[in-house]
């Protein structure tokens, strides 16, 4: 059995649109972040270090289309990728000047292989006029979703980590995202400093109830260089275990519509040496066949009854 036996994965939805496997081509477009400017703060999330989410084969410091040529030699070494999306992950990426913004999406969809782009950035960071933008490029009939962090949608624990918006501002980010006829997914995170599961199945269920069409899980890790490894050395945070994850992600899963689409379940680190803490995260396969079987367990049961 695998994932898309139980819910609708992001692979089997391009797969059935676009009727082959796509691959995520991993950007860095150079922009910062509200929290990390001065503009909301300087510190950035507590758990957060950019670096982490960047492979190591990667130039940061590239052009948008030299790391795209990069990208798409390394996967197709692997794989006979023939299609990609740009994938604007680190930092927030629809933070910044707008003609620039235009430049590096234009840029990131210049070659054929290229079907459509994904977008991450934060709920405070969505204006009218990039969305106008990502608009326009859905319009040419290019894939286009916007990846929403939010991780929790408790107010006490944004400002535990220095998180810098509110769930008010997640809400109003969705409405008007929706308005403007653009896929969103949101990013949750379980384990954060403080949350239970009923909390962190809460946060889910109020996601849902915005009406988004993908959502994104992930453990929390602690990296180098973050307030958290500090707060973690100190004795004042312990992270998520295995078993914990796999069973409030699994219970999560059981109960998603099938009309929400699962972009990920599980994820690590793309440059191991930063992290610290749980190690367990390393490898997602043991963690995703942990998931899998509770979700066969809970089909079973359901089938059952």
């Amino acid at each position: 059995m695998a994932l898309n036996d139980y819910v609708t994965t992001f692979g089997q939805y391009l797969k059935a649109k676009y009727g082959e496997k796509i691959y995520k081509l991993s950007l860095h477009a150079n922009v910062t972040c509200p929290n990390r400017d001065g503009s909301k703060g300087i510190g950035g999330c507590t758990f957060c270090n950019n670096k982490s989410f960047f492979p190591n084969h990667m130039n940061a410091n590239a052009s948008i289309s030299e790391q795209i040529e990069c990208n798409v030699v390394q996967l197709q070494k692997k794989t006979q990728a023939k299609k990609f999306l740009a994938y604007f992950q680190a930092y927030s990426n629809t933070y910044g000047d707008i003609e620039y913004l235009k430049k590096i999406y234009v840029e990131s969809l210049k070659p054929d292989c290229v079907i459509g782009l994904c977008v991450g950035t934060r709920p405070d960071c969505i204006s009218n006029d990039v969305l106008n933008l990502l608009q326009k490029i859905k319009d040419l009939g290019f894939e286009v979703w916007i990846e929403l962090g939010l991780q929790s949608a408790h107010d006490v624990t944004l400002e535990r980590v220095n998180r810098g918006h509110t769930f008010v501002e997640y809400q109003d980010a969705v409405r008007r995202i929706k308005n403007a006829k653009i896929n969103l997914c949101t990013h949750l995170i379980a384990g954060l400093p403080g949350e239970n599961k009923s909390m962190i199945l809460d946060s889910w269920q109020q996601v849902l109830n915005e009406g988004v069409q993908g959502i994104k899980w992930h453990p929390l890790h602690i990296v180098k260089g973050t307030q958290l490894a500090r707060q973690w050395r100190q004795g004042e945070y312990q992270p998520i275990t295995q078993e914990d994850y796999i069973d409030i992600v699994s219970d999560a899963l059981a109960a998603t519509p099938a009309e929400v689409i699962v972009h990920r379940a599980m994820s690590t680190v793309a440059q191991k040496q930063l992290l610290l803490a749980p190690h367990w995260t390393e490898n997602r396969w043991p963690i995703m066949t942990g998931i899998e079987a509770k979700l066969a367990q809970a089909k079973q049961l359901k089938t059952s009854a």
